[in-house]
């Protein structure tokens, strides 16, 4: 179920008293909605503030911008994407669209409720185009630091141009939103022996095709959504046999007989895989399907989001406002573990515009405090 943690407001005229910058850094769904709201505002005749956001890629997409890259980019910065060639939603398109677009209006055609990677990509910049919205964006623009300064109420943004090579001046902004995602940092989890392991390991934040394991063995280390996803993408394209080993429980699906699930890896010794229920299997190839990190190093600490992949982290008002500093100007799309993503980020953006154009009032800091308590509880 979509929980939408927004309270209703009456639509009211909106002035902006003098012209304000925001600041929005990302430019994948999060990013892409707050611009697309932003934009529709702008089409209705309303005063709207002076809009900027960076991107360290070379086009918009985010994480669904497919790139066969791993590691280091053209650039010297670590690759930001984790989609793979072969990915299909793992949750139906019907919980993912637009209300004021659907993919029926897309495509013209009703299609499947769960569409490959490709479709979903199509559909989003589908959407993307119908406005202006690119003009706003810097691509090949990396953010480095971001302070709140007290004195004057704004903060201050230091941007590096990557195809020039250098640093930008210092930019100023009223107000800054956060839309990087979360699901480009891999954990990597550490077994005794996997440095001497003789095949490869990977985390799924680098893997981009299932031929190059046709006919191996790979043992998938995780539980979750790409653990189930990379494990039968494998065996489609010719895995010869996975093991998909859980921490806590077991994934529990009906399985085909390809695939099996075991305990937590204890050790690794050569090929050989040593499982926490005492049994043992050779593998050719290891993957690691095991989370991503919240990573910030471009905000300042008393800035920065530290959660752990849930659906309410604390410190965010309606899971979007920065309450701990920023004095109500700091925003953060889309950092919660739901699979309504799409709709989630929309929700989210549309609420974040609100505020700044002074459409939504919010309640005071002991208002919030409670009601970031009371989500929590829940």
């Amino acid at each position: 179920m979509l929980y939408i943690f927004f309270r209703q407001f009456e639509p009211i005229n909106i002035k902006m008293s003098k012209a304000k910058r925001v600041c929005v850094i990302g430019a994948g769904p999060s990013g892409m909605s707050v611009l697309f709201h932003f934009n529709k505002l702008k089409e209705q005749g309303k005063e709207i503030p002076e809009i900027v956001c960076f991107d360290k890629q070379s086009d918009w997409g985010g994480l669904w911008k497919y790139s066969w890259e791993t590691g280091i980019d053209q650039f010297g910065e670590p690759v930001h994407g984790s989609m793979y060639r072969g990915l299909w939603s793992n949750g139906p398109k019907e919980a993912l669209e637009f209300p004021d677009y659907t993919f029926e209006d897309h495509f013209k055609k009703a299609i499947p409720s769960f569409p490959p990677r490709a479709v979903l990509f199509d559909y989003l910049q589908g959407r993307w185009t119908k406005g202006d919205l690119r003009h706003w964006i810097r691509f090949n623009h990396a953010v480095r630091q971001v302070t709140y300064n007290d004195d004057t109420d704004d903060f201050s943004v230091v941007v590096k141009s990557l195809g020039e090579d250098k640093d930008l001046p210092v930019q100023k902004f009223d107000y800054l939103i956060v839309a990087t995602g979360h699901f480009s940092v891999p954990h990597v989890p550490s077994f005794p022996g996997i440095e001497e392991f003789p095949g490869r390991v990977m985390h799924s934040h680098d893997f981009r095709n299932a031929y190059q394991f046709q006919g191996q063995t790979l043992l998938v280390v995780g539980s979750s959504y790409s653990a189930e996803d990379i494990a039968l993408q494998n065996l489609k394209y010719g895995a010869k046999k996975i093991i998909c080993s859980y921490k806590t429980r077991p994934m529990g699906f009906k399985w085909p007989t390809e695939i099996t699930e075991r305990p937590l890896v204890t050790k690794i010794v050569g090929k050989t895989v040593h499982f926490k229920d005492g049994t043992t299997a050779d593998v050719d190839a290891i993957i690691l399907c095991t989370g991503y990190y919240f990573h910030f190093p471009f905000l300042e600490e008393r800035l920065r989001l530290k959660a752990r992949n849930i659906l309410y982290p604390a410190g965010m008002y309606k899971n979007v406002l920065w309450t701990e500093a920023g004095n109500n100007k700091f925003f953060y799309i889309g950092m919660q573990d739901q699979y309504y993503t799409y709709t989630m980020f929309d929700a989210q953006a549309k609420w974040t515009v609100n505020c700044i154009t002074g459409e939504l009032k919010l309640p005071d800091k002991e208002a919030m405090k409670k009601d970031i308590e009371k989500w929590i509880a829940k």
